[in-house]
């Protein structure tokens, strides 16, 4: 405890965030038992320190994804350090008065030595960690510039296009009319796109500095945001009276939702008399261990997607509707974008076809934590692990 109160103390983060479960406080013990394990053992070997690499290599793994930083995890091992030391100099008064400096001193140095077998241990692990994060975070932005780049220029080349054919003279009022509207619903494109990529570069940041709303909050900011659009399209959007008030990552979950959404409106139905398109949500727990999860899905009454074509929703470009049958443009990003922040944000996508028509994306952010159930109003099983 006296470790883990000085790092709360010496290191700018929340105490939550440093120990936030009994997990850890049983971690402790654990590496205080190596320790003495290895203070003990007459024998310096590699197999005698394995246990003090493992249980340091858990904790790197620990801090990384509680956000620290390296600066952060050296202050740490030099907090463990200088309490270990501090200890020993309290205990030296009560050893074997006959124990020699020799002694003493090979007691301290063995000590020392695996101070630095956990601080190399935890240092190397949380460094590969970070640097596959990186990879990872290089590859997504390396997809989504390919994406972007080709979603710019089809839309930037529309709107000069048209703009050209509106200095044209021959030019009827309806023709230039259209031409007007294309301009028009191409720009609207372009700022959809912008602020996509806004929200994806916040997206994976610092846990620290995420901005957490709920759901319903994210919900009705996603359903203000394409008011305008549903109405054009006579497209009812409604949000069920029940949303879990669950706290979720406002840009992502706000991304996602406005994605979805607007697909829906996009592919109303025009032969339906009503046409709506429905938010809804669920806090459950999936076995074997029973952990949480957010379950959020948009549903609608539309055209449906065609079967052949639902295997490959989700993928880079693709249109489930040829734009010549519905007379709808699009460049198939919507859905893989969803796919992409949803998979940063360690859950998964997919959609639904009910039997009387329509559809139902969803997808399902994973959440072990406490508050989340007790607010969903959801009891967890008896024997899942807390």
């Amino acid at each position: 405890m006296r470790w883990l109160d000085r790092i709360a103390a010496r290191v700018e983060l929340e105490p939550q965030q440093i120990f936030p479960s009994e997990d850890l406080l049983n971690h402790v013990p654990v590496l205080i038992d190596g320790i003495a394990d290895y203070v003990e053992s007459p024998v310096r070997s590699a197999d005698g320190s394995g246990l003090l690499q493992a249980k340091a290599m858990e904790l790197g793994a620990l801090r990384h994804a509680q956000g620290f930083d390296a600066y952060e995890i050296l202050k740490e091992n030099e907090i463990f350090g200088a309490i270990l030391f501090n200890f020993f100099m309290e205990v030296m008064e009560e050893l074997d008065p006959n124990a020699t400096p020799h002694t003493l001193f090979a007691c301290a140095q063995s000590m020392r030595e695996a101070v630095e077998i956990i601080r190399y241990a935890t240092m190397t692990h949380f460094l590969r960690l970070s640097a596959e994060r990186v990879r990872e975070r290089e590859d997504r932005l390396r997809r989504f510039n390919v994406l972007v780049s080709h979603e710019l220029k089809n839309r930037v080349g529309a709107i000069r296009g048209a703009a050209k054919l509106l200095e044209e003279d021959w030019l009827e009022l309806p023709q230039r009319q259209r031409f007007q509207r294309m301009i028009n619903d191409n720009a609207e494109a372009l700022q959809r796109t912008l602020e996509n990529l806004v929200t994806l570069s916040q997206i994976g940041s610092d846990a620290r500095q995420q901005r957490n709303v709920l759901l319903p909050q994210a919900a009705a900011e996603a359903v203000r945001q394409l008011r305008d659009m549903a109405a054009a399209q006579g497209v009812i959007v409604e949000l069920a009276e029940d949303l879990p008030p669950v706290e979720v990552d406002a840009a992502g979950v706000e991304l996602c939702l406005v994605n979805y959404l607007s697909n829906s409106i996009k592919y109303s139905d025009p032969g339906k008399q009503k046409r709506w398109v429905r938010i809804e949500g669920e806090f459950r727990f999936i076995p074997p261990d029973d952990g949480g999860e957010l379950v959020v899905r948009v549903v609608d009454n539309g055209r449906g997607v065609p079967s052949e074509a639902r295997a490959r929703l989700f993928e880079q470009f693709f249109r489930a509707h040829d734009e010549a049958i519905t007379g709808i443009e699009g460049t198939g990003l919507g859905l893989s974008i969803v796919r992409q922040t949803v998979e940063s944000l360690g859950g998964r996508t997919w959609a639904e076809f009910p039997e009387g028509g329509g559809a139902a994306f969803a997808f399902a952010l994973p959440s072990r934590r406490e508050e989340d159930a007790a607010a969903a109003g959801v009891r967890r099983p008896e024997g899942a692990i807390a």
